[in-house]
């Protein structure tokens, strides 16, 4: 090799390293470096340059909120029931220098923490206190995961019960409670119905028969309207057939041939008795004498 590439060949080695000394930091990542393998600060977003061979990026952090699904924990309820329970936890890397430093193997301790956790929690409920209160284990857990991992350079976010499989006998017998509950609901709901349709048909045939007694008392109001009206007139015809005589001075004679028309009217009847006004007989007594004597005339002339 000549002696003029050497320096060439040099200065390429140089300049390589000095390129491979440049580095980009990505938004929402962190860089941990380390000078003569002690910590010596932590890089954000931009861009760096670190001293080669004496300066190294000890750990790539990322900063975005992170989700760990970890696999179905077996746990055991205060009455004794053995439970599935997978979680998902939400966590985020706030100090990226705890987080490379705090702890070996972070996300096996937060597996293992909250296997734990969750053990000492579902411990102190029963089955059916598990199966309903999601919400308060979901925050104790965060709350006990997150005070555990503050010296980890973790802050968790949120953890979630992602299924809790109780045993399979359980799982039958809370089938056949739930089929038994339906099938109650729904006898209530159709007793429910039926009551209702009978008050419905009860109250039905109740304002029916008002109604029915409303129309039976009208009709008899205004038959009985109709009746005193009717008597009314004819006692104000008789009133008026009274004033017209009064009006006209009728003679005895008159009065006498009234009465006779009355008699006769009162004879049509079912009457067995009648008793004769001496009025009447006066003038029925002059009638018989008028008859017998135009009988007389007749015989007379022939």
């Amino acid at each position: 090799m000549p002696v003029s590439i050497v320096p060439i060949i040099l200065l390429l080695i140089v300049v390589i390293i000095l390129v491979r000394c440049i580095r980009i930091v990505q938004q929402a990542r962190a860089y941990v470096i380390e000078f003569l393998g002690a910590y010596k600060t932590t890089w954000n977003v931009g861009l760096h340059f670190k001293l080669p061979f004496v300066e190294r990026v000890a750990k790539i952090v990322t900063l975005k909120e992170q989700v760990a699904d970890f696999p179905p924990q077996p746990v055991i309820t205060k009455d004794n029931v053995t439970m599935q329970i997978d979680t998902v936890v939400y966590f985020q890397i706030t100090d990226p220098k705890l987080y490379t430093y705090g702890i070996e193997q972070p996300m096996v301790a937060i597996e293992n923490l909250s296997a734990t956790t969750l053990r000492n929690i579902i411990g102190d409920l029963e089955l059916d206190q598990c199966l309903t209160s999601r919400d308060i284990i979901n925050t104790k857990m965060r709350t006990i995961l997150d005070e555990a991992t503050d010296p980890w350079g973790i802050k968790v976010n949120r953890v979630e019960l992602k299924n809790i499989l109780p045993p399979k006998e359980i799982q039958n017998a809370m089938e056949k409670q739930m089929k038994a509950e339906r099938e109650r609901r729904e006898a209530i709901l159709r007793a429910e119905g039926e009551k209702r349709a009978a008050i419905l048909e009860a109250e039905g045939e109740k304002e029916s028969a008002i109604l029915r007694a409303d129309a039976k008392k009208q009709q008899q109001i205004l038959e009985a309207e109709g009746e005193a009206e009717a008597i009314l007139k004819v006692q104000r015809a008789t009133a008026e057939g009274i004033r017209l005589i009064n009006e006209a001075k009728p003679s005895d004679a008159v009065i006498k041939l009234k009465a006779m028309d009355a008699f006769s009217a009162a004879a049509d009847g079912k009457a067995t008795k009648i008793i004769i006004p001496s009025e009447i007989q006066s003038v029925a007594g002059l009638a018989s004498g008028l008859v017998e004597a135009v009988k007389n005339d007749i015989k007379a002339e022939k």
